[in-house]
């Protein structure tokens, strides 16, 4: 593969988007991600597509050429792959446009989508596609990579209620894939991320969701919180599946129920959200207050739209920040002990936090699909944990990545080898290599990668290289 000296000096005439270079006035406004620490480098050139033909002319650049393309849809990945040092990157951000059909109940919508955007439309008929739980997430990268939520005990994963994608391969060229046509490309799209094209259209099966749903927050004093995650998981092995449930250690918000002293300080919240019939809402939710004793309840009827951007306010958009995680076979008392000297011992620079996050699975995502009917694993996962921090300086870096390191390692004998991709930061061939579970589902992304990407020019990513 030749690579061109100057591969920037010749970009595609008939490219119709915006392209910015370092020195122009727009580019560093561009290059913003969710993960502070990516503005430390920038790209070469940014991409602002504002098509398909546009994604397809990059693409043809960069093959001719032999660059690796970076791609920015929402922004939102926390290893700030969407806009590496010095590369080329395709930006999606514009591609914005949304259909809703209420009849087939069939959402189509663009890779500069985000997840509020797509909930907003959606709701406007009543419906809502299973996904994440920021609105700021882009629903590309949420989805390539499996796509979890307050609604996957409920409907699944997002990949789940994924019906078809279209795609602009490494050449140019556009495809279609579903379970009929490209169905290997198709299972392969639905967990192994941004390997093998550039997804320009993504097909959701949507379901009659809200407008309203109860959910908001339990919070409990930090010296409950092994007692109350003790008996946790014998109230979910028995919940509905109309319960999504998200337990999290973090610092206290700065309530009036809550004594001046606490605020900042660790405490655990449970944050139930209820989609089935509202009459039947306490049933679930109340024996979730009387594991312990709650300094506050929050819990109330609110909008869906409400509901699924509660997260928001613990998830700013341009912190420096690092994100480990795995999926748990089971809530372990040594498991939660971990987890929990983890909390007490964060660090505590100013502006800086750390949040520890476990998703109850069960039901629709762990019952309805096989484990090998698509990229995305989560057989034997009854919790997903994550443990996020949050920081402003840069002189701060290692200390939080050390500190990283050490949960990552302290929780490894608990946590199954295979987990979700999108959350925690990548942890190297050997993770990257069980992460979808079996060695053989690997070898499958290796060859439909081999077949879409021989090259790797798809590489700024979790990154399935085509040959071992």
């Amino acid at each position: 593969m030749t690579v061109s000296a100057d591969p920037f000096a010749d970009f595609p005439t008939d490219f119709r988007g915006a392209v910015l270079r370092p020195d122009d006035d727009r580019y560093d406004a561009a290059r913003v991600l969710y993960q502070g620490r990516a503005a430390d480098e920038g790209p070469a050139l940014i991409a602002q597509c504002a098509d398909e033909e546009d994604v397809a002319a990059v693409l043809r650049h960069a093959s001719a050429h032999g660059i690796p393309v970076a791609v920015r849809g929402g922004g939102h990945g926390s290893d700030g792959y969407a806009m590496p040092g010095g590369a080329l990157v395709v930006d999606l951000s514009a591609m914005k446009a949304i259909d809703v059909d209420p009849e087939t109940r069939v959402v189509r919508a663009q890779p500069g989508v985000l997840l509020g955007e797509l909930d907003a439309a959606a709701q406007e008929y009543g419906l809502a596609v299973p996904a994440g739980t920021v609105s700021s997430t882009g629903v590309a990268g949420l989805t390539l990579g499996g796509g979890i939520g307050h609604l996957m005990r409920r409907f699944g994963a997002t990949v789940d209620n994924l019906l078809a994608c279209e795609m602009i391969t490494v050449g140019g060229r556009k495809v279609r894939a579903d379970e009929v046509e490209n169905p290997e490309l198709f299972w392969a799209l639905r967990g192994g991320g941004g390997n093998f094209g550039v997804v320009t259209a993504f097909e959701y099966r949507a379901h009659p969701l809200g407008p309203d749903v109860i959910a908001g927050q339990l919070i409990f004093p930090f010296d409950q919180a092994a007692d109350v995650l003790a008996k946790l998981p014998a109230h979910m092995a028995t919940a509905p599946r109309e319960l999504g449930l998200l337990a999290a250690i973090a610092p206290a918000p700065a309530l009036p129920t809550l004594p001046s002293e606490a605020h900042g300080k660790p405490v655990l919240v449970l944050v139930p959200v209820f989609t089935g019939d509202p009459a039947t809402a306490d049933e679930a939710i109340e024996p979730l207050a009387a594991l312990g004793r709650p300094v506050t309840n929050l819990v109330t009827k609110m909008p869906w739209l409400q509901a699924n951007s509660m997260l928001d306010a613990v998830a700013p958009y341009g912190k420096r920040m690092n994100l480990r995680g795995g999926y748990l076979p089971e809530l372990s008392a040594d498991a939660v002990d971990t987890l929990l000297h983890h909390a007490a011992t964060a660090l505590s620079n100013p502006g800086a936090a750390t949040v520890i996050n476990l998703w109850c699975m069960g039901g629709a995502i762990s019952e309805d699909v096989a484990e090998d009917a698509t990229a995305f694993s989560r057989e034997g996962a009854a919790w997903l944990w994550e443990a996020v921090s949050m920081w402003d300086a840069p002189e701060h870096d290692s200390q939080y990545e050390e500190s990283a390191n050490h949960v990552t390692e302290a929780m490894r004998p608990h946590a199954l080898t295979a987990g979700y991709t999108n959350l925690t930061d990548d942890q190297g061939e050997e993770w990257r290599r069980g992460v979808h579970g079996s060695e053989a589902k690997y070898r499958r992304l290796q060859a439909v990668k081999a077949t879409w990407d021989p090259d790797n020019l798809l590489r700024f990513n979790k990154n399935i290289a085509p040959t071992a």
